[in-house]
């Protein structure tokens, strides 16, 4: 199944290549265009619906490479009641489902209320298609089962994924490269987890996403739109339940929170400030991370390559979480070197990823104080300036700029 998974990688790829240029033109037709707006990055109107393309290179590649029903190992101690199957062109059907919710999105920008709804349907017919977790094994702690609440934290989790990918679809290149870098991950962990259905999925995701970057990374010919981000969301997040939440592994709840560790913590620090000032989570801003190092002078491509080497930094973490033998599992018992070298490496992932967010508020903070200071006083040096954001951030100032 490997070489299904390469294929249906490099198939995935190829159509959404080629048809990326027709959805563009098939866009800019019938006035599915974004326009330049302020809080955006782009430069000039775009034409959307590149998620078509997307979607025609995800079926094509099912069709060809993926099986039609996928048998899912079962559970120990499980009160699994969907018989461990997954039906393939079921849980399609939803991408297709939402992939045109998203592309009405597009055309028509539907209103929020409607978006979810679609959403919630997309996600109703992948667990009538078998995606349902109803036990997940968390290091340290063991196996906790919720057999009856299954279905709804299954519907709880793609909706989330399908708004985490769309949040950061906001600047040329970003959310396609990190679903390809995503897909890639996951599919390396299902396939070592033994569900080679699942790493088929996730590689043909990675494959589509990557055709369609081809025309988006910047300067971008064309946008994935709502159809593009909400379907690569729900593939990850089914990906992610039948390639590793669905499994035994010790590391099944781990895996995907590093995977996409990077889009949930730019929706996290935006919806949270959103709640902060009271606007509401879906409100549109310009304080995602892309935004905020836009402002303190990366360009656009510096923005993605940034947060793509932060992505490929903590999917590596998982896929070492994975391969590293730091635990065995028969007698159970942790490998103490091995151990030590997988908690070495997961606390560099943090330390960088805490000082990447560090510096991105801080950043932000001294040139908003360097304005401030300019302003008031023309002739303050820069080491009068720097003493004073450091003074502001031991006394607590920093926490209350916006």
């Amino acid at each position: 199944m490997r070489l299904d998974a390469l294929f249906a990688f490099l198939g995935a790829m190829v159509v959404a290549a080629v048809l990326t240029p027709v959805a563009a033109r098939f866009a800019r037709r019938i006035g599915a265009v974004s326009q330049v707006r302020e809080r955006g990055l782009g430069k000039h109107p775009t034409p959307l619906l590149g998620g078509l393309a997307i979607l025609a290179g995800v079926l094509v590649a099912a069709a060809l490479w993926m099986p039609a029903t996928v048998h899912l190992p079962r559970l120990v101690h499980s009160n699994e009641t969907h018989g461990g199957v997954v039906h393939t062109w079921t849980m399609l059907g939803g991408a297709v489902l939402i992939a045109l919710v998203g592309a009405l999105d597009d055309i028509f920008d539907l209103r929020p209320q409607w978006k979810l709804l679609g959403q919630i349907a997309a996600a109703f017919v992948a667990v009538e298609a078998g995606v349902v977790v109803t036990d997940v094994t968390i290091p340290f702690v063991g196996a906790l089962q919720f057999p009856n609440a299954g279905p709804y934290l299954t519907i709880i989790w793609l909706v989330g994924l399908m708004n985490v990918v769309n949040f950061s679809d906001g600047v040329d290149g970003l959310a396609a490269g990190l679903c390809t870098i995503d897909g890639i991950a996951f599919s390396i962990i299902a396939f070592d987890l033994n569900v080679g259905a699942a790493a088929i999925l996730a590689a043909l995701t990675a494959g589509a996403a990557l055709g369609f970057l081809f025309y988006n990374f910047h300067p971008a010919s064309v946008y994935m739109g709502d159809s593009g981000a909400n379907l690569l969301g729900y593939l990850l997040g089914v990906a992610a339940v039948i390639g590793s939440l669905k499994t035994n592994a010790v590391v099944a709840l781990v895996v995907p929170l590093f995977i996409l560790a990077v889009p949930f913590l730019d929706t996290s620090f935006v919806v949270a400030k959103r709640l902060k000032y009271r606007r509401k989570p879906w409100a549109a801003d310009a304080n995602h991370f892309h935004h905020r190092m836009a402002r303190i002078g990366f360009s656009e491509r510096k923005t993605v390559a940034y947060l793509y080497a932060w992505s490929v930094l903590l999917a590596g973490v998982a896929v070492a979480l994975r391969y590293i033998p730091y635990h065995h599992h028969n007698p159970a018992y942790f490998r103490l070197g091995w151990t030590i070298a997988m908690v070495v490496i997961v606390l560099i992932a943090l330390a960088a990823s805490v000082y990447l967010i560090y510096v991105l508020e801080i950043l932000k903070f001294k040139g908003r104080r360097t304005t401030e200071m300019r302003e008031a006083d023309p002739s303050a040096t820069e080491d009068e300036i720097d003493k004073r954001v450091r003074r502001d951030v031991e006394t607590g100032e920093f926490e209350r700029v916006g």
